[in-house]
Order: C-alpha cells, then structure tokens, then sequence
C-alpha cells in the first residue's frame, strides 16, 4: 500500500450512542465508510479479537480503493496495536462517546442487561474518561451524548474527523 490513510475508531462504553449516530455519519460523511463491529456478533459470537482483526482488514481493504474508515464500537489502542493489519494506516485516532450514569442505565435497561452488567460498563466509561489523556496519542477527545441531539454528535465527530485528513 503506497500512502497510508488514518483509521478513526468512535469508541465508548455500551449505551453511549456509538450505534446510533452510525445512519447519522453516513447521511452527512458519503466520502467514508462507516462501520459498526457489532454486525458480525450473530457469526462470530463473541470473539472480539477476531472481531476487531476482521474489521481492520475490511479497513485496510477500503484503504486501498482510497478512501477512509470509521469504525464505531468499544476497541482499545493496546488491542487495536496487536492486530495484523494495524501497520497499514497512518494513524490511528479515538474518539469516545460518553453519557451520564443515569442515561447509560436506562440505555441499558431497554436492551434488558443484568445490573452486574450495567455496573461493569458504569465503570468502564468512568475508566475511558479517565485515561483519555494518558492512554491515547493523540488524547481522545469526548462527546457527551446525555442530552446532545444525534445529528450534533455527527456534526463533532465530523469536525474531529477532518481536522486529521
């Protein structure tokens, strides 16, 4: 592959609105593709290492027809790092959709989760926030998608998006 094309991940815990914004991205970002992991779920199961290397591949394939990924779910840069076609992009950026507790719980509790559950990702998005700076290179940056209308969350990943292309 002769020039190497940034990858952008939307990540955030369950409940945070990283599915929901996808029809939004693609309806105002045609010049990219925009992926959600949790598609291939009903094949694989739950292997999330198959899941992200096969989404990385699907990437670096859209990459060399040039155009960009955006792959919204829940990856982590230590394991995104560990895939086999992580050296075919540029960079890799992360951006991460967060909501408060009582937003994520009630998310949640549509889908029908167990509080253990609910709990566990309670926790996980209060971790995202607390090791955007540390962890992620650039920092990743958070949207708060409590209150924020679904095409304003678009309209920032958008922006966030452009400022690295």
């Amino acid at each position: 592959m002769g020039n190497k094309l940034p990858l952008f991940i939307v990540t955030g815990a369950s409940g945070s609105g990283k599915t929901y914004v996808i029809k939004e991205l693609r309806g105002i970002m045609p010049d990219f593709d925009v992926f959600d992991p949790d598609n291939l779920v009903e094949f694989i199961g739950h292997d999330w290492e198959k899941n992200r290397n096969i989404w990385l591949r699907v990437a670096r394939n859209v990459a060399q027809s040039g155009r960009m990924t955006i792959i919204c779910g829940t990856m982590m840069p230590w394991d995104i790092e560990k895939c086999v076609d992580y050296p075919y992009f540029k960079h890799v950026y992360y951006l991460n959709l967060h909501c408060n507790e009582e937003t994520r719980e009630k998310r949640l509790r549509e889908r029908n989760w167990s509080d253990e559950m609910i709990q566990d990702h309670k926790d996980f998005a209060e971790k995202l926030l607390e090791i955007a700076d540390k962890e992620y290179n650039p920092p990743m940056p958070t949207i708060d998608t409590t209150e924020t209308d679904v095409s304003i969350v678009a309209s920032h990943i958008n922006e966030w998006v452009r400022r690295y292309v």
